[in-house]
């Protein structure tokens, strides 16, 4: 169903009062995480535990399909522009997306900014993938990284990062509606954030906001890590599917990033799901733009196995 004019009016006027998350980083992110939580976990098959690090505990929550087996593993990064939303707020899309693909969804509680900036969230999505991957007693499976928004921007740097550290290896990665560049302000290059970045509840306004309290120094926005559309060298990358959303202001900068595999000689799968906002991927199951995202990942899964 296309987005009419009185649901466009409505979501431009809810944009118009965007909040300054800069100012209020603390109150946006306990507002998420309570209107977020899903207070029925009991009912999930779900179990935490952790993963240590040099001077850190990851806390991780696992999550399996309701038949008993032994699935490979989706190892998921949340979104929340570095800054907002924990294992909590993502549980029912963990518990839904270990129903829908048939996998076991690996749910990292990385650390926030601006308390801990770049690159500490990623040196822990990276510190999990490595004990999922190479720890044959924690995971034997095959390890698929899955992440949207902020999460999809981690999955693309700690694959980066996987192959400039030659520790291990990674094979498939999903990312939905990633960030991947580094100016969301009127000088970007994409026409996505300029038609799309006012109006879709998710702003440029935020978009600059979230990577200003993620980034630790100035010089940070020009690292590849944190920005993946800015490597010079995108060789030796896993295959890759990425999903974007219509009127998402990240669209193009994802798209982009997919193309830019591909000319690098990577295997790539790049959607872009119609009449769709950003964030559409928290939605419940019945939502027809959720459907379609969770075909296109399981023919990707199915595919690469």
């Amino acid at each position: 169903m296309a987005i009419n004019k009185v649901v466009k009016a409505a979501l431009k006027a809810i944009s118009y009062n965007d909040i300054d998350v800069k100012k209020n980083y603390l109150l946006h992110r306990n507002f998420v995480n309570l209107t977020h939580r899903h207070y029925l976990r009991p009912f999930f098959n779900t179990w935490d535990c952790s993963v240590g690090s040099e001077n850190y505990s990851i806390p991780v929550r696992i999550y399996s399909p309701e038949e008993e087996g032994d699935y490979p593993v989706l190892l998921f990064f949340h979104g929340g522009g570095w800054v907002i939303g924990n294992i909590d707020s993502y549980s029912k899309v963990c518990a839904n997306m270990a129903k829908m693909t048939k996998h076991k969804v690996v749910s990292v509680d990385y650390r926030l900014a601006p308390e801990y900036p770049f690159p500490a969230g990623l040196e822990d999505c990276y510190q999990v993938a490595k004990a999922f991957i190479t720890n044959k007693e924690i995971n034997s499976k095959d390890v698929t990284l899955i992440g949207d928004s902020a999460g999809g921007n981690l999955a693309a740097a700690l694959s980066l990062m996987a192959r400039d550290k030659n520790e291990f290896a990674i094979n498939k990665q999903i990312l939905i509606y990633p960030a991947t560049y580094n100016d969301h302000s009127e000088t970007s290059p994409y026409q996505s954030v300029h038609d799309n970045g006012t109006d879709y509840l998710l702003t440029s306004k935020r978009i600059c906001d979230y990577m200003d309290l993620y980034k630790s120094k100035n010089e940070d926005i020009y690292n590849q890590y944190f920005a993946p559309l800015l490597a010079d060298d995108l060789t030796s990358q896993p295959d890759t599917l990425i999903i974007t959303a219509e009127f998402c202001p990240l669209r193009d900068e994802g798209e982009h990033y997919g193309k830019r595999l591909r000319e690098a000689g990577n295997n790539v799968d790049i959607f872009r799901v119609k009449d769709s906002l950003h964030g559409f991927f928290t939605l419940p199951p019945r939502f027809p733009q959720l459907k379609l995202c969770y075909e296109i990942i399981n023919s990707f899964l199915d595919s690469t196995r």
